[in-house]
């Protein structure tokens, strides 16, 4: 490993894959889908739909056409960063110390782009400023996704039931559901006739992996900045993708002023950290998930 790190020094291979690793931990679309690799200049996946149910032919019968149309979905990586500054007597310290405070700053990274991801791809939302991105435009679930369900928490089980009912009207079946911690609580407080509770695996604030056999996590990132969405549900693991590009950009910035604070980093015996991401994400079918929301 070099003393000093320069501009553009990558992430090592076994950092990006703790990175990963630690990310699929903490966002809930990371949890419940797949993740494919993203190139840099994005990929297409193309979406088949037969129009049509398939035919009996008798023998020496005629054939007739079924219809098909073909509509492809472009996932494009965006560019997310983080930095931070630090003290320069980072530039000194010893291999070990290095490999330390570069781990430390990979394992804060990884949950502020966990978190991140599930933001963007779920609202539409820059996670900084917390406010819509004309980058990200209309590739989020919040715009994409107009099957709702208004939320009574009295009758959250109803409401789940209700909206898995929108996904099986046009033939698909949930594979998960992210819920907002708002949704947990309910649920968890929900009692048959007789006073026993109908999840009792959520009593304590327990946040279990499955409900009733279907894959569920629940995250914050749902009703994030104060969004009304209190429950996504559908089929994850088939019309929705989201992948990365596997080259992560690690700097270590010494001069000038890169965060833009007025203060050099010279002048305060500094340096700055920054990562880079590329992520990207796509949802295939919009059709394939509802939305449990207290919009009203």
């Amino acid at each position: 490993m070099p003393t000093e790190l320069s501009k553009g020094t990558l992430f090592d291979p076994k950092l990006v894959t703790d990175l990963i690793t630690k990310v699929k931990g903490k966002s809930s679309l990371a949890v419940l889908s797949n993740q494919t690799p993203i190139p840099f200049n994005g990929l297409k996946e193309f979406i088949f739909t037969m129009d049509s149910e398939v035919d009996v032919v008798a023998e020496n019968g005629k054939k007739t056409h079924g219809g098909i149309s073909l509509e492809p979905v472009k996932i494009v990586p965006i560019k997310v960063e983080y930095g931070a500054r630090i003290s320069d007597e980072f530039l000194y310290a010893s291999e070990e110390e290095k490999i330390d405070i570069l781990k430390s700053f990979n394992d804060g990274f990884a949950i502020k782009l966990a978190r991140g991801l599930d933001i963007m791809a779920f609202h539409g939302v820059n996670p900084r400023t917390g406010s819509a991105s004309n980058v990200i435009g209309d590739n989020h679930f919040d715009s994409k996704v107009t099957q709702k369900v208004e939320f009574d928490a009295a009758a959250a089980n109803d409401n789940i039931e209700d909206a898995v009912e929108l996904l099986t009207a046009n033939e698909y079946t949930p594979s998960g559901m992210a819920m907002a911690p708002t949704m947990r609580s309910a649920l968890a407080k929900l009692k048959d006739g007789n006073g026993r509770k109908l999840y009792p695996e959520l009593a304590w604030g327990a946040t279990p992996s499955s409900l009733n056999g279907l894959s569920v996590d629940t995250n914050p990132t749902v009703s994030a900045n104060s969004n009304k969405d209190r429950a996504i549900i559908g089929d994850f693991a088939s019309a929705f993708k989201w992948g990365y590009a596997k080259q992560i950009p690690m700097e270590i910035i010494k001069y000038g002023d890169p965060d833009n604070s007025g203060k050099d980093l010279k002048g305060y015996n500094q340096v700055y950290l920054r990562a880079e991401a590329y992520l990207g994400w796509g949802i295939l079918d919009p059709k394939a998930f509802s939305r449990v929301t207290d919009e009203a």
